[in-house]
């Protein structure tokens, strides 16, 4: 849960994007097995900048 409370916030600062919709993303990427904070952080910043 740490890594994603990590992704979530690094998401977040760097794009100001909603943070719900960024919470949900992080939550799917993490439950489909990506556990690395930096993964996520990457994964997420990708979807928001095409979202």
């Amino acid at each position: 849960m740490d890594a994603q409370r990590i992704a979530v916030d690094a998401v977040v600062a760097l794009t100001d994007c909603d943070r719900d919709a960024v919470t949900a993303f992080i939550r799917r990427m993490y439950l489909a097995g990506v556990r690395d904070p930096k993964r996520l952080t990457f994964k997420g910043l990708q979807a928001m900048a095409r979202g």
